[in-house]
């Protein structure tokens, strides 16, 4: 990774918390992602699983995480396994970690070799009655593709038939969802790249600029400020395109007297940033576009007001759907008979508000977390609401991100410009 090394106490908090968690007499494996193939005899960039990183800060490939509390041997009970560095393969792929470089980074003292584990491994299991193992189960998964964990699955449940299984996944959905101060930390140098990145587009946007190259200003601020690179696909949607959620096609031009609405994040030491603004191609807003504008920025801050412990995204969504047509009549999008002859099941204002507020957000966007229980002090959330019209080719959405306290929220994004004035002061100059 490019960012500067992190505090391994990040890691080790991490552990102990999950380990708090573990019953009696278990043991915990993770298992690191696949190496994927994509054309020829090409790979995808390698992504560490989120899981394996939020317990050890490892990125690299062929990794596991052995967590046994209760093992005789004191000196095995947080195990970090690495593949053996080889000089062959590191003259090809580059160099491979040391036992000291890995225990720097992840706090972990036990390092064991990939290639020594299993008779290792199968001691411990026959010490142990239960095994926790992890799969993906996030909300939003859809891929089919039978991956790494769960084929670990798989081979540990042929190979020990008795032992009682538990969901590794479970407590990782609760564990993951409350961010520790260390996370945050590193969350909020995230925020300040992708801040930055924000204020170099403005500066250079102007009639006639391609999409693709506002994303290349951001890439290139990323890069040059350590980021990993973007926590996911940038939209750069110009004009009508903005009503497109995930429109990352980013190669039209962006033209005079429009608005172009930009989605983007920096990803820093493996933690996310999630940002949304909508801008005026030509630095002014149109009284109409302003009008828009100001009604979105308007619901994006009562949908803060909101987000604090004890609401449940269920209820929170209702009331921001309460206020957003509220806003809708006032600036002519709907009119009080749509209202009154709505569907409960898809109200009025969803005609120009297609889409959720808030989502978790850590070391995936979309992060692990309950979307049915209260929201907890500690959970960090997207506030995205965003008004798309249609018969006037415009779309805008306001996104910043929130550090859920026991009396409210803190904004990270506190301080990057949000209102109509700042942004036309920024890109006048």
């Amino acid at each position: 990774m490019k960012n500067l090394p992190l505090n391994p106490e990040l890691f080790k908090t991490n552990r102990k918390r999950f380990i708090e968690k573990m019953k009696p007499g278990s043991i915990a494996i993770f298992v690191s992602n696949d190496e994927v193939p994509s054309n020829g005899d090409a790979l995808h960039p390698f992504k560490q699983n989120s899981d394996l990183y939020w317990l050890s800060g490892i990125t690299q490939e062929d990794t596991m995480v052995v967590l046994f509390p209760s093992n005789p041997d004191p000196k095995y009970r947080e195990v970090l396994v690495l593949v053996r560095p080889v000089e062959l393969k590191e003259k090809w792929d580059g160099k491979r970690l040391r036992k000291e470089e890995a225990i720097e980074m992840s706090g972990i003292q036990t390092i064991v070799w990939l290639d020594s584990i299993d008779a290792l491994l199968q001691t411990w299991i026959h010490l142990a009655d239960i095994i926790y193992l992890d799969t993906n189960e996030n909300d939003r998964k859809s891929s089919l593709v039978r991956s790494r964990d769960y084929r670990f699955v798989d081979e540990m449940k042929s190979r020990y038939p008795l032992h009682q299984y538990e969901r590794a996944a479970k407590l990782m959905k609760e564990l993951r969802a409350i961010k520790t101060e260390y996370e945050v930390e590193v969350t909020k140098k995230a925020v300040e790249i992708t801040h930055n990145a924000f204020i170099r587009v403005m500066k250079f946007i102007h009639p006639g600029v391609m999409e693709y190259e506002i994303e290349a200003e951001i890439i290139h601020s990323f890069l040059s400020q350590r980021a990993s690179g973007e926590a996911y696909g940038s939209i750069i949607a110009s004009g009508d395109r903005a009503r497109t959620l995930h429109y990352v096609s980013n190669n039209q031009e962006c033209k005079d007297g429009e608005l172009v609405l930009m989605d983007f994040g920096a990803s820093y030491g493996g933690y996310n940033a999630d940002l949304t603004r909508t801008i005026p191609v030509n630095g002014k807003f149109s009284p109409r576009q302003k009008e828009v504008y100001n009604a979105c920025l308007q619901l994006h801050n009562y949908a803060k007001s909101l987000l604090k412990p004890g609401i449940t995204i269920n209820d929170y969504t209702d009331k921001v759907g309460d206020e957003a047509t509220k806003l809708f009549i006032q600036i002519g999008l709907l009119k009080e008979s749509d209202v009154k002859n709505e569907d409960p099941e898809n109200r009025a204002y969803r005609k120009y508000l297609y889409h959720g507020i808030s989502h978790h957000l850590g070391l995936d966007v979309h992060d692990l977390g309950t979307r049915t229980e209260p929201i907890k002090a500690g959970m960090l959330f997207t506030a995205e609401p965003g008004i798309y019209i249609e018969e006037e080719g415009m779309g805008i959405r306001i996104e910043n991100n929130l550090w859920i306290t026991e009396n409210g929220n803190i904004d990270l994004f506190e301080g990057i410009p949000i209102t109509v004035e700042e942004i036309e002061a920024i890109m006048a100059k």
